[in-house]
């Protein structure tokens, strides 16, 4: 059940408005991070730095955005490149639909709009990935369009100035929210006034612990006000995070390949390598598991020779953990599935191959332990 607030909605006349706006501009421009994207008037290059702060803090994005920025300098080099080439340069990041639809996105860019990222709110929502926080962004930044971005942050610092009792994961509130931000913005700095209310909440008016003695918008804040802006936003609890156990299978050639495949595109990590393998089913053993998901996928019967590593790993809504078994073909050959690709990869391969962060920490178990067998 979500908590409930009492609802005491204050009103943002002129005089509040103002003193919001200048009070957060000027704490911004003299407290603003420096970002190589804020350092560009690109269009592309902004949306490439918005794509990647989805889902990622800053200083995780940014060695990404810099290496992927010089990997691919333009919308047109990234709309050439073939999809293996961008989620390799991705790896690591995670969120890896965001690097799917940043690649079919440039290629639409270049094939529809001449190379040049649109700058109407209509067009540029009908680039894949583009939703209505992502436009906003980039087209307030890049072009100056005066629209409203509402991330977790944005989000977390409205509903605490205003006391907004409503659940904020309801598309209805996120409508007020966006609505009491478009009042609030700066006509003539909207890009700066998006970035600032996003810099706030992420350093001063924190999800927890907020520094309410450092915040610009204390003098307009209900919530500090009030005593209890812990209690903002308001938010259903959380749901117990799920649990998965995933066998797969570690197959070695006798050229001492290794066996990968690759995730189907629109799946999720789609288009990134793999090793065969699949969830274990209730009442299944870890082994057993592994046997009948390669024998499924992949057409081939698997001997398991013994547990060589596991790894826990958590993604947003749910937990995995592999446990990855040493293994040889028993019998017929591995065939892909229609909508598969699969290789024996050697060493040089591997490191060239995109992998998700459980695949790539296999590799390099593996392969340590391949240069402890030769004795290196």
């Amino acid at each position: 059940m979500t908590k409930r607030v009492p609802s005491t909605h204050v009103p943002t006349n002129a005089a509040r408005r103002r003193a919001f706006r200048e009070n957060l501009l000027g704490w911004y421009d003299a407290n603003r991070r420096n970002m190589p994207w804020r350092n560009t008037s690109d269009p592309y290059r902004i949306w490439l730095s918005e794509v990647m702060l989805q889902q990622t803090r800053v200083n995780q994005a940014e060695p990404y955005y810099r290496r992927f920025a010089a990997r691919f300098p333009t919308v047109e080099q990234l709309a050439a490149a073939s999809l293996d080439e961008v989620l390799a340069c991705w790896e690591g990041l995670g969120y890896y639909s965001r690097a799917r639809n940043l690649h079919k996105a440039a290629r639409r860019i270049v094939e529809t709009f001449g190379g040049r990222l649109p700058d109407e709110e209509e067009a540029i929502r009908s680039l894949p990935g583009v939703g209505p926080y992502t436009a906003a962004a980039v087209l307030s930044i890049a072009y100056g369009k005066a629209l409203p971005a509402l991330d977790g942050n944005a989000i977390r610092v409205l509903a605490r100035v205003f006391r907004v009792a409503e659940d904020a994961t309801r598309a209805a509130t996120r409508n007020q929210l966006r609505d009491l931000a478009a009042d609030l913005m700066d006509p003539a700095r909207p890009g700066a006034f998006n970035q600032a209310v996003m810099e706030l909440g992420a350093n001063v008016c924190k999800p927890a612990a907020p520094r309410c003695e450092a915040c610009p918008l204390r003098p307009v804040c209900a919530a500090a006000e009030a005593g209890d802006q812990a209690a903002f936003p308001v938010t259903p609890p959380r749901k117990k995070t799920p649990h998965f156990d995933v066998a797969v299978a570690i197959v070695f050639d006798e050229a001492g390949r290794l066996l990968v495949c690759k995730r189907p595109e629109e799946a999720m990590l789609g288009g990134l390598w793999e090793f065969p393998g699949g969830k274990r089913k209730p009442g299944e053993t870890l082994d057993a598991a592994c046997r009948r998901a390669v024998r499924e996928k992949w057409n081939a019967d698997v001997e398991t020779h013994g547990l060589a590593r596991r790894i826990d790993h958590a993604y947003t809504h749910f937990r995995i953990t592999i446990h990855a078994f040493r293994a040889s073909i028993a019998a017929g050959a591995p065939r892909a599935p229609a909508d598969r690709a699969f290789m024996w990869a050697n060493h040089a391969e591997l490191q060239t191959l995109a992998f998700s962060r459980t695949g790539r920490l296999l590799v390099e178990f593996l392969s340590v332990e391949q240069a402890q067998k030769r004795g290196e």
